[in-house]
């Protein structure tokens, strides 16, 4: 017959083999839960982890978005948190016939002339292209006050009036009633940087009032159409 104090010691020996194995699934599940949150923050907000950037354009029924981040720097792209978003604000970009490219890559130059501070979330050009410069996470330095809850939306135009072309228009409508739907904004919170800071952007919206009434009606069929396919 076994010793007893031999069944007792081999009991003892599998309560510990026991208790590491259960400690080892629990470390594992807290690993696995933690990476979860963190992706699935990455993925809702555009957060970062190290190099690799979870965009809009990752996520389901986004519209066709290119990735160009701006290099984080202290005159386009600071990487202060936007802790909170209220609203949507459109733009031009008061360079006649220039692309969103090319906006881009003044905004990206500014780390190095210094000249001034400016940015976008995004910029759309004259083929309806859309660039994505900065975060939906972070600050872009475009609308002054309300650069702390809102995005911004550069739009490109062919000429000095500041009409948009087609193609800009159907992309601006799409891109603003996806991002309201995306954060629970209604057309309501879309604004002019006009409505910011009294400055004639966008110029065609400010002297058009018409105009810009039927761009909000737009977003709101934009917004309804998104929350529909929800």
């Amino acid at each position: 017959m076994d010793d007893p104090d031999r069944r007792r010691a081999r009991r003892r020996r599998r309560q510990r083999q026991l208790r590491r194995r259960i400690l080892i699934v629990l470390i594992c599940v807290g690993i696995c839960l933690t990476a979860g949150i963190k992706f699935g923050k990455e993925v809702l907000f555009g957060e970062q982890k190290g190099e690799q950037f979870y965009s809009e354009a990752d996520l389901p029924g986004a519209p066709e978005i290119t990735v160009d981040l701006l290099d984080v720097n202290e005159y386009s792209r600071p990487g202060i948190p936007l802790k909170q978003i209220n609203g949507v604000v459109i733009h031009y970009t008061g360079n006649p016939g220039s692309s969103a490219k090319a906006n881009r890559d003044y905004f990206n130059g500014l780390k190095d002339s210094q000249e001034r501070s400016a940015s976008s979330h995004f910029i759309v050009g004259l083929n309806g292209e859309v660039i994505q410069c900065v975060p939906s996470s972070e600050i872009a330095y475009a609308s002054n006050d309300r650069n702390s809850d809102t995005l911004s939306i550069e739009c490109c135009h062919p000429d000095e009036s500041g009409q948009f072309a087609e193609t800009t228009y159907q992309s601006m409508v799409e891109l603003t009633g996806w991002l309201c739907a995306r954060f629970g904004l209604s057309s309501d919170d879309v604004i002019r940087h006009y409505d910011v800071t009294g400055k004639i952007c966008p110029k065609y919206f400010v002297e058009h009032e018409d105009a810009w009434n039927q761009f909000k009606a737009d977003v709101n069929n934009k917004i309804i159409a998104v929350q529909d396919s929800m």
